[in-house]
């Protein structure tokens, strides 16, 4: 039976309350009451009927329900006037008798006059009256196929459905129905599922058919689902007349997803139970744009422990939509919503767009992109109908025609076959979703059957293929708008393939440094290369990595020089991950084209879990802040009159130079002697947890002293032996000196001390004074002849603004190095000496506060939820200093302080860079 329009319901609805309305009736006449009722919405009492199930009461008191839908609904009549409170609770007594997969979301309650509607997901309970049924037919969206729902990201049934589909998966794999057969034919069982819940196909209809026409063994499922499957592709006009009455039911789909002809599986019990079971969810409360991802998640058993991982949020997908188009959009229909011509030519122009994601994996940029377009069209007609002499209503009566938009305006490239295909049905079912929303806003039925038009997905390597074979670029006469985006894979220079680093060489030729970046930049480069002399715009998700670092020079150089423009960007926040034990992926979203844009915006984030503030900006430079255009290179020496930064000693000796306390202690129980040469070693971890290792520092020992040492001379020996057998040249010419460390910088006094490696937690990277006589290991930097000064410096929010930005990453956590961070950070300009003094005299007091907290590390003192009061106050009084020695003014925030960081470090490099082009001029006139 076609769906029915609202208004057909309203006018059953109205027929049967006048038909039961006065009447005396007693329970007995339930039956015909609840067939008549069901029959409003055009679903038989008997189909109903066949989802029932025994439900028992809990205790000992007898009962028999008087309607129990599985999944859906469970009714508790009494006779007129009966307490219908004290029917709810019958009706709850039968709940414990429930499988859990059957449990129902509504229970309605009534006395023939009276109904009670508990929404059990959401708590809502609604009273009306018989007379009043035709004005809250919607309350039962549930039965007619007009039902809103909410999808939540989190939502546990996304997860519940996707393993269940899982587990017939496996069931079918390991029966032998493999590969391409058995990926497309869960496809198709995917639509039909969705199909029975959503109004495709008459309510549960397709649950029905399982249930009750297939042998509970499971030996003729397989079987019957091939015959539904054709019936879908089959128009009903050309089926054969003695097809059964009930199939006939389902509609004709087309759109080429029942076309294959497939081998038929062959199912078993536990099967027919799986798919049954399927069956029993409510598909409606499943949102296509993330079951998909979710659903290819658990093809790989690896990844099923961590569901719910393997999907991109709708929030976060939101973010590149909205600052791409749709806030523009949004904008722009709030302007014109008073003028019907403007709105008119509003939805016209929306109709001419395009979208493009080159790596769509199971499309849910597509998806969620498709989903706002629409509702904005429905906007758009709703508000064309509430203005006078705009008669929206007598438009709507052509409901082929009262949508612009469709599924064809959808393109993307996926190179895996089974997500491309979920990614198409995923848009006809969003599509239907939509179709749904604009029949219930206009009391018109909406359905696209048959599909006549299909998103246009491609199975194949993005970075392979011509895009210009997939969509075509619109020509600057065209009304076509073009929009690319999307979620690129997020692959690092270690972890790449070698199929993805031949990627990389066919996307970037002979580029500079192109083998240090990651696999998401190919992505910017063909996109670039795409939409040259066009307007098309593109924003893509990327790790942070990419405007950070050395990577930002090696890629953005590429893509300045083809006059690539940043028109939005939001900066680094935490991708959204429910996974228990993955680790946290930090993203940027960056919007771009080859023009810019009058209206430039940076989306910034307080911290990496916040929420953003949007900031206006005139320039959004690599680094995503409001700033000239410039690129931050690697240096050899400081722009600014500071101390050299250096690295620590390496002692490439595989451990055998190295002591933990309990090792020295047994060490010089053999070697008393030896206790001169045995020195504090720190590295990162020692230096901010706390704990103490020793190295055997031989630098200045005689080689007298080493051979009447023997268990140093065993030490020295394994380390020979160790760097003789690498596989380095380099290494194995340390073996000439074994009894030094592999790469010697100690300074000579005092130092401060940095460690490489911090906590992205942390406010600040810890930095200390350290005696020469603590050995700095290479994975910590030493800055010989600081004074207090350079220290407050170097602890300060300016600073740490400075390496947030352009420091590399570890994961989530600051790489600090001198040639990137420390090199080229924009020291203050002249300073005044009373203000260097207050500097030292602020670094000096916070000190003092570290130093009243001895048994607490300098990882507990800068962990967030635990540092001190007092250090706290120390470190903004230090920030206070030196925020004085830049300017005046008050830095209001972080991107305030990069913003005049940027415009700092400009201003002492012009001079460095016009000074190195003459000194090159002039070594060119020597050679000639």
């Amino acid at each position: 039976m076609p769906l029915l329009t609202q208004q057909e319901i309203k006018d059953r609805a109205l027929a049967f309350a006048k038909e039961w309305e006065g009447t005396t009736r007693e329970k007995a006449e339930s039956q015909t009451f609840w067939n008549e009722f069901f029959n409003i919405f055009g679903l038989s009492r008997r189909r109903v009927a066949s989802f029932e199930e025994p439900a028992k009461k809990i205790g000992t008191k007898p009962g028999s329900i008087d309607l129990f839908w599985k999944g859906t609904l469970i009714v508790e009549h009494k006779s007129k006037g009966k307490d219908l409170t004290k029917a709810y609770q019958q009706a709850l007594d039968y709940f414990p008798g429930i499988q859990e997969q059957d449990l129902p979301q509504y229970v309605l309650v009534s006395d023939f006059t009276n109904f009670r509607l508990y929404d059990l997901d959401t708590s809502e309970e609604t009273d009306f009256t018989l007379s009043d049924l035709p004005q809250k037919v919607h309350l039962f969206g549930f039965i007619s196929g007009y039902k809103r729902h909410s999808y939540h990201d989190e939502d546990p049934v996304n997860v519940k459905v996707a393993e269940k589909m899982g587990e017939l998966h496996d069931k079918l794999l390991i029966s032998g129905y493999a590969g391409h057969e058995l990926e497309a034919f869960l496809v198709r069982l995917i639509y039909c599922l969705f199909a029975d819940d959503t109004g495709i196909f008459p309510k549960d209809h397709f649950h029905y058919i399982i249930e009750n026409r297939t042998n509970p063994n499971g030996s003729d499922t397989g079987s019957l689902l091939a015959t539904i499957f054709q019936l879908l592709n089959q128009p009903t006009e050309q089926r054969q007349k003695s097809t059964d009455e009930e199939l006939t039911q389902f509609p004709y789909v087309n759109g080429n997803l029942f076309n294959e002809n497939l081998s038929i599986p062959s199912f078993d019990a536990k099967m027919r139970k799986l798919l049954l079971e399927s069956c029993s969810f409510d598909w409606g409360k499943v949102s296509p744009a993330i079951f998909g991802s979710m659903f290819q998640a658990v093809m790989d058993k690896g990844k099923r422990r961590n569901l719910g991982a393997h999907y991109t949020s709708e929030k976060n997908i939101l973010k590149v939509v909205r600052g791409l188009f749709l806030d523009e959009l949004l904008q722009e229909f709030d302007k014109v919503k008073s003028d019907a011509i403007k709105l008119k030519q509003l939805r016209d122009r929306i109709a001419q767009f395009r979208f493009f994601d080159p790596a769509c994996g199971c499309g849910n940029f597509l998806i969620i992109t498709y989903r706002e377009l629409r509702k904005l069209e429905i906007s758009i007609l709703k508000q064309l109908d509430k203005l006078k002499g705009c008669n929206t209503r007598q438009l709507v009566m052509d409901v082929l025609t009262i949508s612009k938009i469709d599924v064809d305006s959808m393109y993307g490239i996926e190179i895996e076959e089974f997500p491309a295909r979920i990614a198409e049905v995923a848009l006809w079912l969003t599509d239907h979703q939509m179709n749904m929303e604009l029949s219930r806003e206009f009391g018109q039925t909406f359905v696209r059957l048959p599909l006549k038009k299909s998103a246009h997905i491609y199975h194949g390597n993005a970075l392979q293929l011509n895009w210009e074979t997939i969509i075509e670029k619109p020509s600057s006469s065209d009304q076509t708008t073009l929009y690319i985006l999307g979620n690129p894979p997020f692959v690092g220079k270690k972890a790449r393939s070698e199929e993805q680093n031949k990627d990389m060489e066919l996307v970037f030729g002979n580029a500079d440094r192109a083998g240090i970046l990651d696999y998401v930049c190919c992505w910017y480069v063909k996109t670039m290369k795409f939409i040259e002399n066009s307007r098309i715009q593109a924003a893509f998700v990327s790790t942070n990595s990419i405007t950070q670092g050395e990577q930002v020079g090696a890629l953005w150089r590429f893509l300045l020089r083809q006059d690539i423009k940043i028109n939005f960007a939001h900066r680094t926040f935490r991708w959204s991950n429910e996974a228990r034990g993955k680790a946290a992926v930090f993203c940027v979203i960056i919007g771009f084209a080859k023009f810019d844009k009058a209206c430039k915006r940076i989306f910034d984030y307080s911290d990496p879990n916040a929420e953003p503030m949007e900031i206006k900006s005139k320039q959004i430079n690599p680094y995503l802040v409001d700033s000239d255009i410039l690129l931050i290179n690697s240096r050899g020496k400081p722009i600014c009159s500071v101390p050299e930064l250096n690295f620590g000693s390496m002692p490439n000796d595989d451990g055998n130079l190295l002591f933990s306390e309990d090792e020295k202690a047994a060490f010089l129980i053999k070697e008393p002697k030896a206790k001169k040469y045995i020195k504090p070693l720190i590295s990162a971890h020692e230096f901010l947890h706390g704990e103490k290792r020793y190295c055997l520092w031989l630098k200045e020992a005689e080689p007298a002293e080493i051979r009447e040492l023997p268990e140093v001379k065993k030490r020295v020996e394994a380390v020979r032996q160790y760097r003789s057998h690498s596989t380095r040249s380099a290494t194995r010419k340390l073996a000439d000196y074994p009894s030094l460390f592999g790469e010697i910088r100690q300074p000579e006094s005092t130092f401060v001390l940095i460690p490489l490696h911090s906590s992205e937690n942390r406010k600040i990277i810890p930095m200390a004074f350290c005696d020469k006589t603590y050995i700095a290991n290479n994975s910590c930097a030493t800055l010989p002849n600081a004074t207090l000064y350079h220290f407050g410096i170097l602890q300060s929010s300016m600073h740490m603004a400075w390496t947030r930005q352009v420091c590399g990453r570890l994961e989530g956590r600051y790489r600090y190095s001198n040639n990137i961070v420390y090199n080229n950070y924009p020291w203050p300009e002249n300073p005044t000496p009373e203000k260097q003094r207050r500097v030292k005299e602020k670094a000096q007091k916070m000190l003092e506060i570290r130093a009243k907290f001895p048994n607490s590390t300098l990882a507990d003192l800068y962990d967030t939820n635990a540092t001190p009061k007092a250090l706290v106050d120390a470190h903004r009084e230090l920030d206070s200093a030196v925020d004085a020695c830049y300017r005046s003014k008050i830095f209001r925030t972080e991107m305030e302080r990069l913003g005049y960081l940027f415009d700092l470090y400009k201003h002492y490099t012009i001079p460095l860079i016009q000074a190195s082009e003459k000194t090159k001029k002039k070594e060119r006139k020597m050679k000639n």
